[in-house]
Parts: structure tokens; sequence; C-alpha cells
């Protein structure tokens, strides 16, 4: 699997599936996940109620449709708020590695990321990307393209320099 880093809006990635940092009730959010249901449009808040009743877990992950956005879905995945204590690294890790084995169900081949956790979270973008890589490096999986997506120049250099690392 190819690792890419991309500077840009997730929510306009011509992939077929995108990565949402969701919260566990997966009814929308702030951040990557208000950006996710705002730029996908109501069929992506009805599609999680529908799903997922009673939301995720965290670390865990699910897919709905990608409504208005490029894409062909969504892979919504729960990372864990280190605010709550939610410190093991392994669940961040398993956030990653979940939604690949998720891409591998839909037959996605190209799966464009968030930094999760690395926001409202608590989780350091070098600690974000280092789980990213482990779990990438780790899986057996059909996804031939993960990209790792971000907005600004100061996350592009902490995410480049992990993966060229």
């Amino acid at each position: 699997m190819r690792v890419t880093v991309v500077r840009g809006d997730l929510t306009t990635q011509d992939v077929d599936a995108v990565v949402n940092a969701a919260n566990r009730e997966m009814r929308g959010g702030s951040g990557v996940d208000g950006a996710i249901h705002r730029a996908g449009g109501p069929s992506v808040l009805e599609d999680c109620s529908r799903r997922f009743p009673h939301g995720l877990a965290t670390g865990e992950a699910g897919w709905t449709t990608a409504g208005a956005m490029p894409a062909r879905c969504v892979i919504h995945v729960v990372g864990p708020d280190r605010h709550v204590g939610e410190t093991a690294r392994s669940l961040l890790t398993s956030c990653y590695a979940n939604a690949l084995r998720v891409a591998d169900e839909v037959g996605a081949r190209t799966v464009a990321f968030p930094l999760v956790g690395a926001g409202v979270y608590g989780w350091s973008k070098q600690e974000s990307v280092a789980c990213a890589l482990e779990a990438f490096r780790a899986a057996d999986t059909s996804v031939t393209e993960a990209r790792i997506v971000v907005l600004d120049p100061a996350s592009y250099d902490v995410v480049a320099v992990a993966v060229a690392g």
C-alpha cells in the first residue's frame, strides 16, 4: 500500500472512501466530523442513524454513504478522547486498522484519512500519524493508497516527515 500526504480538504478528495473522525453518537459534531456531515449533506446523518442507532465504540469503524461528496462512502471511526482518560495508544491505532478492514469490506482501494484524534480529542499530530503508519504497515489489505489529508502547512510538514521516515 502506498501512503501519500496531501494538503487539502478531506471532503473533496476523489477517492473510494474518506475516513471520518466521528464521535461515539455518530450524529455530526465539530472538526472533521462536522465537515463530513456538512459536505455530504443530510443523507450521511440519515445513514448513520439507520446503520448505527446506538453509535459505535471507541476504536471501532463502520461505513455510510458519502452523500454529495466525490467519495463513494464514508468510513466512520471513533477516536479515543484523551481528555476523558482514553489514553491507550492501541485505541488510536485500532481506528486506522479498523478503517482499513471496513475499506476491504466495501471494496475501497483508495482511502483518504484525517489525523484521527489530533484535534479536540487531545492526541498530538505526531502520535496520530505514528499510529496510522503502524496500522498501515501491519495491515493485510487490498487498499492500494492510504492518503493522509491535512489542511495546514505545519500539519503537512509533520506528516510528510513521518511518512518519509
